[in-house]
């Protein structure tokens, strides 16, 4: 089986056990290896284990990670000197960056020898089950069918187990409800009978994801396409004229992309209607839904507007445009009528504006703007130039009214989804899988504003490393309540060591491999720092090097405050996962430090940045009360018909704890926080 299929089931607590169990004669010693390692129990399968399975886990979770700079972090940094640690920093810098030598690992020059105490730390387990090859493939089967009903667009990791499943095994595909899902496959695959999930308007977003995929340039007014991919372009647009897929009235939106690539390609219209539509892309005329929803507007005919709106884009059009429509009523009964017409039975977008209008601040500062291209953050912060023109404003009051009426919409279409539901309150903490695109992939990745508390008697350990690439940088930031900015980064720490956060050491080591650590005592922290209220952690590839054309993962270790063992210590791993964007600049996770709770972010940021800092990061914390609008909770509390109070009654269980399959009601289903498939499925439905 191929390690992608592997290791996106061993996210799911799920060893693939290939080969004959019966010829394994170390079968006890694997458990045991597991489990005084990576503190890994099996509790299903046992039989099935295979000594391979140490290998994997290792692989995944990380075990032979290069040291840090300072070998005795954290004890050792904290016993030299502000002078000492500047020193140390700025000899392995005049090495390796000076003369360009990363052909040693640099430690530090001051450090005096440190022995540990053995490993003796209390750790959660992790809790795993073992199948047979045989099983895995049907499970893979449902998670890539789960993924293709999801409308939104799928994270890379998501994504290249979707086109690997589809490349190894041709399944009948019944549908792919996301267009982007399905002209990347149609990009990657050159399968023409992909066209089926796509219309004729979704040619750009192909052309547009096609020049950025294979000649890295991001205006798709400005082509230089190959003949190989223009023959490719050509075939797509006939095919989809002959099967009748032409909504030509959006591509008007499109135009101007539209006269641009028809000339590239050289494209010969063979058809009547294919001339009428290559005459109407270069004509003067515009009759775009959004040209007749303008003019509309512009004549204050609000109704009128919505109207065309809603039955050109769909109710979901209306609803991404409240502010725009709400602000331009001129009298109560227009308002009425907006509020009174703008239900959908679009879950995900739903969900999407009950989070935007529940942290909406009227006459806040300047707003900034969050989107994706080529799944990847791009943030936009508006100009006093533009705040002053700003037209699409609404009201406290009026916020408030739309978040209720989505509220009530969204119950509305949830109701009675499912049978009788039991739910683990500890699920209010976790977030859903809404918009996860610019996410990396990894063991204990969680959705976007997911908490994980963080016990008395813990420290956080961030952790970093890396290899293929001379240098990655793992930094720290400090969000006051004002939402000033305190670094803590290897630029800053040599004066900010303490026993509050202690930093390991900018290690860099060439192709043999770095890394980089951050230690946060969250009471000692909170003492030294009162004013700060959150931690944001991101890594950036100082070298100017893509993470994807390195290999680089990140995470965090739930350690004792007075820690054993090794610096890295697999079976203290929250998450562990491979940072393979293309940027030089993501975002991890954050920290609360008033609730001691992780926050999950996990965001590629479309980023050529080389230092952190250089950049605001205020914006992140309205991630971090997510939870408080929807989670996993309150999402199955508003799709059941009956919330039991006790497993064996229930036809769905919604927990992360292991549960006996004996008090499972026959054919009842478990669904845990990292199940993204088995909630986008639930509420693409």
């Amino acid at each position: 089986m191929k390690n992608i299929y592997k290791s996106f089931l061993f996210e799911k607590h799920l060893f693939v056990s290939e080969g004959d169990p019966e010829q394994e004669d170390s079968r006890f010693e694997t458990l045991f290896s597991l489990a005084n390692l990576f503190g890994i129990r099996i509790v299903a399968g046992a039989e099935l284990v295979r000594s391979y399975m140490i290998r994997f886990a290792a692989q995944e979770l990380g075990e032979n990670v290069p040291r840090p700079f300072y070998k005795g972090f954290p004890e050792s940094v904290r016993s030299l000197s502000a002078d000492q640690l500047l020193f140390d920093q700025l000899v392995h810098y005049t090495v390796t960056y000076g003369f360009g030598d990363f052909s040693h690992r640099g430690h530090s020059l001051f450090e005096e020898d440190f022995e540990r105490a053995a490993f003796k730390e209390n750790t959660e387990k992790k809790e795993f089950s073992v199948i047979p090859a045989e099983e895995a493939y049907p499970v893979l089967a449902e998670m890539v069918c789960n993924l293709l009903s999801g409308t939104r667009p799928l994270s890379d990791r998501q994504y290249e187990l979707v086109k690997t499943f589809i490349q190894d095994f041709d399944p009948d595909i019944p549908e792919i409800a996301s267009r982007n899902t399905a002209v990347k496959l149609l990009m990657d695959t050159r399968d023409l009978r992909l066209t089926d999930h796509i219309l004729l308007s979704d040619v750009i977003r192909l052309v547009d994801e096609l020049n950025y995929a294979l000649y890295a340039n991001r205006n798709v007014r400005k082509l230089n396409l190959k003949n190989q991919d223009r023959k490719f372009i050509r075939a797509v647009i006939d095919t989809l004229f002959e099967a009748g897929k032409c909504d030509i009235r959006t591509c008007f939106e499109k135009k101007k992309e539209w006269c641009g690539l028809l000339h590239h390609i050289h494209y010969s219209p063979q058809t009547r209607e294919q001339q009428s539509f290559v005459s109407a892309m270069r004509g003067r005329e515009n009759q775009s839904v959004f040209s007749d929803f303008e003019k509309a507007m512009a004549e204050k005919k609000i109704r009128e507007a919505m109207e065309v709106l809603k039955n050109g884009k769909g109710s979901a059009a209306v609803l991404r445009n409240l502010n725009y429509i709400i602000s331009r009523c001129g009298t109560e009964s227009d308002l009425n009528y907006v509020m009174e017409h703008m239900e959908t039975t679009n879950v995900i977008v739903l969900l999407q504006l009950l989070l935007e209008y529940a942290d909406y601040t009227p006459d806040g500062g300047p707003r900034t703007f969050r989107f994706t291209k080529y799944n990847m953050l791009k943030v936009h912060t508006e100009t006093e130039a533009e705040k002053k023109k700003r037209r699409s404003r609404i009201t406290a009051e009026q916020a408030r009214q739309l978040s209720a009426s989505i509220r009530r919409n969204l119950q509305a279409v949830l109701k009675d989804r499912l049978g009788k539901v039991y739910i683990d309150p500890a699920m209010s903490d976790y977030a859903l899988p809404i918009q996860e695109n610019t996410s990396q992939g990894g063991f204990g990745v969680l959705s976007r504003g997911s908490r994980i508390a963080v016990g008395a008697g813990k420290k956080l350990r961030a952790f970093t490393y890396w290899e293929k690439v001379n240098d990655i940088d793992l930094s720290v930031f400090g969000i006051d309540h004002q939402g000033n900015q305190t670094e803590f980064s290897w630029r800053t720490m040599a004066g900010k060591q303490s026993d509050a956060i202690t930093y390991s050491g900018d290690q860099t080591a060439g192709y043999n491999g770095g890394s980089e650590y951050f230690d946060i005592d969250i009471e000692a922290f909170r003492e030294r720092y009162p004013a700060i209220r959150y931690l944001i952690f991101c890594n950036n590839v100082f070298s100017r090097i893509p993470f994807r054309h390195c290999f680089c993962k990140a995470g965090c270790m739930m350690r004792d405050r007075e820690d054993s063992g090794s610096v890295f210590e697999p079976k203290t791993v929250e998450t562990s996962f491979l940072i393979d964007c293309d940027s030089t600049f993501a975002y991890l996770f954050g920290f609360d430090l008033i609730s001691r709770e992780l926050l999950w972010l996990n965001m590629a940021r479309d980023s050529n940045a080389a230092v952190a800092g250089t950049t605001g990061m205020r914006f992140l914390t309205q991630y971090f009360d997510v939870t408080k609008v929807i989670n996993v909770s309150s999402l199955f509390a508003m799709m059941a018909a009956e919330v039991v109070d006790e497993i064996s009654e229930a036809d769905i269980v919604v927990t992360n704890k292991n549960v006996d399959p004996e008090r499972l009601a026959e054919g009842a289903e478990i669904i845990r926080e990292y199940d993204f498939e088995k909630m986008i499925a639930l509420m693409n439905l």
